[in-house]
């Protein structure tokens, strides 16, 4: 498969939480102790269309704050594939949560694909509430409402192609304008799920994390993101440790920290 609708795509892992199974999961038995770590990525998308970063994740300093580890800072992961993050024209945002919405320093080129609904959600009345705003960083929301003051974020209402194989999708579910993002690669649609499904246990098992806005949305996700993608072998969740084992390593020395999701996975 080759025109010019079609890119490479990785998936560059940055950090990790130890957590027991049982925070993974509503209604998960709370005697599962079980260790059972987050991983969290960024992605890069690759092609004719120059470079698409999703999402820009978090530093050393949330990663203290909030007892999370960076094994190593997404500009390096990025530089490890030849792109600096100063020359980045497009960051797709899936949600602003912390873990997906800091850094937001290092891509002073990008303009920002957002969608209306989660903007609307992290500065409105929902914030009032401390449950719901938990996953936010009043930092980074105010760092997204200087680039929307800037003329730097593009908003979206629902789905949008922001260029020729890649579209952006309203799921909702785990923040109120989470978007997933579907990718046309060389072995057919990859959809890059982000916490539209944090784990493959997720989508696979209709089981739901914690830290969701709407049950019902979430559930209904699973269903989009199988009809986006090429086959169940083409959704990526958002944190799942398997991502670095199913799929190969980019290039010699980037084992265990960038894949690559265009590529057939490990048998």
């Amino acid at each position: 498969m080759s025109g010019d609708d079609v890119h490479e795509v990785y998936a560059i892992a940055y950090g990790k939480h130890d957590r027991p199974n049982s925070a993974n999961f509503i209604g998960a038995d709370p005697h599962d102790t079980a260790n059972a770590p987050l991983t969290y990525f960024i992605w890069l998308i690759a092609g004719p269309h120059g470079h698409f970063v999703v999402d820009t994740g978090f530093d050393e300093a949330m990663g203290r704050k909030r007892d999370r580890h960076v094994s190593r800072p997404i500009g390096e992961g990025l530089k490890a594939l030849g792109v600096d993050p100063h020359k980045v024209r497009n960051v797709i945002c899936t949600h602003l949560h912390f873990d997906h919405a800091g850094n937001y320093e290092l891509f002073p080129a990008a303009r920002y694909h957002l969608q209306d609904c989660e903007m609307a959600y992290a500065t409105g009345r929902c914030m009032c509430h401390a449950h719901q705003r938990f996953p936010f960083e009043a930092d980074d929301i105010a760092a997204m409402v200087r680039k929307v003051f800037a003329g730097r974020v593009d908003f979206h209402d629902g789905d949008a192609e922001i260029a020729p194989g890649i579209t952006l999708h309203h799921l909702g579910g785990h923040s109120k304008g989470l978007q997933s993002v579907r990718v046309k690669t060389r072995r057919g649609h990859v959809v890059l799920a982000s916490d539209a499904s944090h784990l493959y246990e997720h989508v696979e098992q209709g089981r739901i994390f914690p830290i969701t806005y709407n049950v019902g949305d979430v559930l209904e996700g699973y269903a989009t993101l199988k009809r986006l993608a090429s086959s169940p072998a083409h959704i990526i969740p958002g944190h799942d440790p398997l991502v670095l084992k199913r799929y190969p390593a980019a290039g010699a020395g980037l084992e265990d920290w960038i894949v690559r999701l265009d590529a057939e996975p490990k048998a």
